[in-house]
């Protein structure tokens, strides 16, 4: 399979992140533990970006903060304080975990740097409290060797773990997260992108896990190790897939994601061939809601007892490319769903390749192709919302219709259980 990897243009780069097993947290005396019980106190707070020095807003940012989802914290006084809370400045630094990092660092024939210098990274998803996470680089180019071939490592760096989200509450605009988690100490390991394999992906995690336990200091379990997977394809875009926590499941991740972005340049060859341009995709959006006023959908007529209503638009020269599959049980027209979801927080949408389905006749689908003035080559998507909702959502499905035709759009990736990956945020930067 080497030589079809090679064909395809394919780039690999791993991220390591594992919880460091220290007696405090990394910039306070908290004890890094996570509980069970319930919290002592809460608290509710919004993000907002920021410019940048360069007078610019950070597009991962944004897309966070358009969400409009407010976060409440919780705390159990034995493993938060004021600094978690951002009430408080940052204590030093944690020396062992310092310790840590530079063991493991010279382990992998990396060169320690002259100065430690605290960055910050800009996170506004409700995980840090302060719309940053707090990072360190301790030492750069060092290198491991996987067989006969010298893998680089770019740096080893430490910073402070996450909150970890526990429920989400009214209709998901509340995030509830604990902030146990936040502030425990994190080795971030990030490789050169010059491996070429799944397989081989796979086995230069497996010899960085076994530096990480040599140390004797890094926790254990389930959630402790998180990596993250950066890959690019010569026709395709750089993906970063974030959050594989099983080693076997790295090169599966990977398999299907290479195979998600073929289909997208295919897909994307052949919508060019049947010259569907950006300009082919208009925001006309249509309250179809009188075609659905008796129907046997029992999602759109809850929908609208709720005073909601129906959008539809046409997707001109979109037949038959919303059901084809880019991975496993996973269609091009889940992936725009997704998106959906995320701008326009709906439940979710319809699409007449899905159809018949949902108990939607085919005389409803009829009306509603003549009424969005849908030939036999295009799609028709339509959601049961409120009017904002409905048309965030129905602005988003153009938005991702237009980057499948020009192929594959760089983005952020959250890996599921079973191998797929799910659209999670753009990229940063």
């Amino acid at each position: 399979m080497l030589h079809k990897y090679s064909e395809i243009g394919l780039k690999i780069g791993l991220e390591i992140h594992q919880q460091l097993n220290t007696s405090t947290k990394l910039f306070c005396n908290c004890k890094p533990i996570l509980f069970k019980e319930d919290a002592d106190l809460t608290f509710l707070r919004r993000l907002r970006p920021t410019q940048s020095e360069l007078g610019q807003v950070d597009p991962a940012a944004f897309f966070e903060f358009k969400k409009g989802i407010a976060m409440r914290y919780e705390i159990n006084k034995e493993s938060a304080c004021l600094v978690e809370m951002d009430e408080e400045p940052p204590h030093p630094l944690n020396e062992e975990a310092v310790e840590t990092v530079l063991t493991a660092a010279l382990m992998m024939n990396a060169k320690p740097v002259d100065e430690i210098h605290v960055m910050r990274k800009t996170v506004i998803d409700g995980s840090n409290t302060t719309g940053f996470q707090r990072t360190c680089v301790i030492a750069m180019d060092g290198w491991i060797k996987i067989g006969e071939k010298i893998i680089p490592i770019q740096h080893a760096s430490l910073e402070e773990d996450a909150a970890r989200k526990t429920a989400i509450e009214k209709n998901g605009k509340i995030t509830r997260y604990r902030l146990d988690r936040l502030g425990i100490p994190l080795i971030e390991i990030a490789t050169a992108p010059v491996i070429y394999s799944p397989q081989e992906a796979q086995s230069v995690a497996l010899v960085l896990g076994q530096i990480l336990r040599d140390t004797g200091k890094v926790m254990r379990g389930l959630g402790t190790i998180r990596q993250d997977l950066n890959i690019s394809l010569e026709k395709g875009a750089l993906i970063e897939i974030k959050g594989v926590q099983e080693l076997e499941l790295i090169s599966v991740v990977l398999d299907y994601e290479i195979k998600r972005q073929l289909n997208l340049i295919k897909i994307s060859e052949e919508l060019k061939a049947k010259s569907i341009t950006d300009n082919s995709l208009n925001r006309n959006f249509i309250d179809v809601t009188y075609i659905f006023k008796e129907t046997r959908c029992k999602i759109i007529k809850n929908s609208l007892k709720k005073k909601n209503r129906v959008y539809a638009v046409k997707i001109k020269g979109f037949a038959g490319f919303l059901k084809r599959e880019l991975m496993p049980k996973f269609r091009l027209g889940t992936e725009i769903a997704d998106r959906a979801r995320y701008w326009g927080k709906v439940g979710g949408i319809f699409h007449t390749d899905e159809m018949p389905a949902y108990n939607i006749t085919n005389q409803e689908i009829l009306l509603l192709k003549e009424k969005t003035k849908a030939s036999e080559q295009d799609a028709v998507v339509f959601v049961a919302d409120s009017t904002e909702n409905s048309k965030a959502a129905l602005n988003a499905v153009i938005d991702r219709c237009k980057e499948a035709i020009i192929g594959v759009p760089a983005e952020t990736r959250n890996a599921n259980p079973n191998g797929t990956s799910r659209y999670m945020r753009p990229r940063p930067g």
